[in-house]
């Protein structure tokens, strides 16, 4: 890397912002509706208060802002209310190098996916505003350890958060990775003090992760700015699917005939449904991803056909697990092997076990519109497929699943994200 490029990531940009920002949405007889947001600082140490250290990259000014007073009323909609903070209102309790950009919209990507898990110990690890790994289980080291070796590869530099207090065998299984950024709930005794001896870890307490559940139904207005400095506002994405009963069996008709698939899911492949579903809201749209036992198996995202995004996810559930095995057999990441016949024995294990998607359940953020991407799933053994339905051809997908003995579920509402 070149010296001032390596000197640009060390820089703290000041940003120009001020200290307040109101928006006004303004009705045509004049009624105003004013939504207040105040600057978000951090005490640093020997350094006082700062904002942002930068935008999308060093050099790029940014700054965050929180909503401190003021309400709107879109339609019958009442979006989200001052004081119900997460990631804009974040304690910075350990800090090398205070948040810039893109550490907080990967933690606000986080806690978006984590507000469906509130019942159990549940870890995501994002990269890029989209997960590398998530997982659940009974414990939270447990949740960590299957999130991370999801996609040991990805998570290296990433958000990991966590919806539990952060307990002792979860920091030391964190710290023997390098992670960017750990938000939690909440610290166990001594915990932060395990954390110094990665002083560049930037370690959040988040304590509305807690009330995570509160946020299900609530939306908020987003802007997306355009080149000429124009803005397209919106609502925020809220998922008609909340529970099992919301997941409908796959039916259509087609040219007067009715398709209905032929097999209900089983209690673990509808907790594997939800699970992806909810895990999917966070995504990068077009997206296709394969869950297994409530934990990722692969994740394709940002792809412009769905095929490609099943066929990515699939490769990439080969690769994963051939990462995973070389790791926990040699110690060593799988492209570090030093014998070419390790990868052999590697690859043709992963091979026959199909890089681990037997089993699992697919779950795209739109309909399949032919059974072509489905096809990419169940060749490699997916056994339930999630989808929103739609397609003139939903048939073809259902008579492929039943061909198969998979079954599918449809959503009834596409979660696009971009």
């Amino acid at each position: 890397m070149p010296e001032d490029l390596k000197k640009m990531y060390k820089t703290i940009v000041e940003d120009p912002f001020p200290a307040r920002m109101e928006i006004s949405f303004i009705e045509d007889n004049g009624d105003r509706k004013t939504l207040f947001y105040e600057k978000a600082l951090w005490v640093i140490p020997g350094e006082g208060k700062k904002g942002l250290r930068y935008g999308e990259n060093p050099g790029q000014p940014a700054a965050l802002y929180k909503l401190v007073n003021g309400n709107l009323l879109l339609g019958e909609v009442e979006t989200i209310k001052p004081g119900m903070y997460l990631a804009s209102d974040t304690e910075l309790l350990q800090s090398g190098k205070h948040p810039g950009k893109i550490n907080l919209t990967d933690v606000d990507n986080a806690l978006n996916i984590l507000r469906y898990f509130p019942d159990k110990p549940t870890v995501v690890i994002v990269k890029h505003n989209n997960p590398c790994g998530v997982a659940r289980a009974e414990s939270l080291a447990d949740a960590y350890w299957r999130a991370f070796h999801a996609d040991r590869v990805a998570a290296f530099g990433g958000v990991i958060a966590l919806n539990r207090e952060c307990d002792k065998a979860t920091a030391e299984a964190i710290l023997d990775q390098y992670a960017e950024v750990v938000v939690a709930p909440e610290y166990a005794p001594g915990v932060l003090e395990m954390f110094k001896v990665k002083k560049n870890v930037r370690v959040m307490r988040v304590k509305n992760i807690s009330r995570l559940q509160e946020f299900k139904a609530q939306v908020y207005v987003e802007f997306k700015s355009l080149i000429d400095g124009g803005q397209v506002v919106q609502q925020s994405f809220l998922s008609k699917v909340q529970g099992r009963a919301d997941l409908k069996l796959a039916e259509t008709e087609y040219k007067g005939k009715v398709y209905k698939i032929n097999r209900a899911p089983t209690e673990q492949e509808y907790k594997d449904m939800l699970f992806g579903w909810f895990a999917e809201l966070g995504i990068t749209s077009n997206s296709v991803i394969y869950v297994k036992n409530e934990c990722t198996v692969g994740i394709g995202t940002g792809e412009q056909d769905r095929v490609g995004v099943a066929e990515i996810a699939r490769d990439k559930a080969y690769r994963k697990l051939a990462d995973l095995y070389a790791w926990q057999q040699y110690q060593t990441p799988y492209n570090d092997l030093p014998k070419e016949e390790q990868k052999r024995e590697l690859d043709e294990r992963v091979k026959k076990e199909r890089g681990g998607i037997p089993g699992s359940t697919m779950i795209s953020d739109a309909f399949f519109p032919f059974k072509d991407g489905v096809m990419v799933g169940l060749r490699e053994g997916v056994k339930a497929v999630v989808h929103p339905g739609g397609s003139e051809r939903d048939y073809e997908s259902i008579e492929a699943c039943n061909e198969f003995g998979a079954t599918m579920v449809l959503t009834g509402q596409r979660c696009f994200k971009h």
